[in-house]
């Protein structure tokens, strides 16, 4: 995969080149736009209103509306210009505890892996870090902005994560609502159901659910097939939290006791589809 960003990462006087490629990305279907009169894929090109045709893309510049049509224009020597150095150095500002972050500001993730001349500075760095289980903070320009970066240390190497600033963060409106009356015995059976259900984190276990079930619509439409659907169950609020508790708990018991691995079903889980 090509580096999506080349530079250093620097702490005090020592400098690192390294190279930046996304550590993650969403799979997801997705579907294009049909006129549903002749079944054509529908179309966006470039546009021109003024001068009535469509446009190259060598013919489009950046543009900033700065009154209402009216546009301040810009290539691309005088935006990289202005680059600050975080451009090509990712100099670490100071050193934090991950668990010290909410992570409501974590963005993307990235691994970085280092340059050949860079790489005892880096496993220098990489060890240091583990050892003092410090992450550090640091900022980057790229895609036209910059961003405030975490730097994690794994067993494999550095993770970074680009974040939020503080006035991206959407202040909450959802507040605690009022607390009730819960007895002791509630409280105790909610804390047990937790630790029936309690297990180290492997997201191997996890899947996306719905788009296993579009793969499935499209292979039975494909096939001039039907899928069957299940209607959900309904789901209420629970009126009795004691019987409930209790129902939970001799459920994860039962499963446990026929040795399946299994969760307490969650509202609105799906049941399996076939094709008729």
């Amino acid at each position: 995969m090509p580096a999506t960003w080349t530079g250093y990462i620097t702490f005090g006087l020592i400098s690192i080149p390294i190279e930046l490629t996304p550590a993650a990305r969403s799979e997801r279907i997705s579907f294009n736009q049909i006129h549903s009169v002749c079944h054509t894929r529908l179309k966006q090109p470039l546009f021109c209103p003024s001068c009535d045709k469509f446009v190259d893309r060598s013919e489009v510049q950046k543009g900033y509306e700065y009154e209402k049509d009216q546009y301040l224009l810009f290539t691309k020597d005088e935006l990289e210009e202005i680059e600050p150095d975080s451009a090509k150095t990712m100099e670490i500002l100071s050193f934090v505890k991950v668990d010290e972050i909410d992570p409501v500001y974590f963005e993307s993730s990235y691994y970085a892996k280092p340059g050949e001349a860079g790489v005892r500075a880096y496993n220098l760095l990489l060890d240091a870090m583990r050892k003092t289980g410090y992450a550090g903070i640091a900022k980057v320009t790229m895609h036209n902005r910059e961003n405030i970066v975490i730097i994690r240390a794994r067993e494999n190497g550095f993770t970074l994560h680009t974040m939020f600033y503080k006035n991206e963060i959407r202040a909450s409106d959802v507040s605690a609502p009022n607390k009730p009356e819960v007895s002791a015995a509630e409280a105790n059976l909610a804390i047990q159901l937790i630790e029936s259900l309690a297990a180290p984190f492997d997201p191997s276990q996890y899947s996306d659910t719905y788009q296993q079930e579009l793969e499935k619509l499209i292979e039975a439409k494909a096939h001039g097939k039907k899928l069957t659907v299940v209607p959900r169950g309904k789901i209420e609020p629970v009126a009795d939290l004691m019987a409930a508790l209790k129902r939970s708990l001799k459920s994860k018991d039962e499963t446990a006791k026929k040795g399946v691995i299994s969760a307490v079903p969650k509202p609105g889980e799906k049941k399996s589809r076939k094709t008729a």
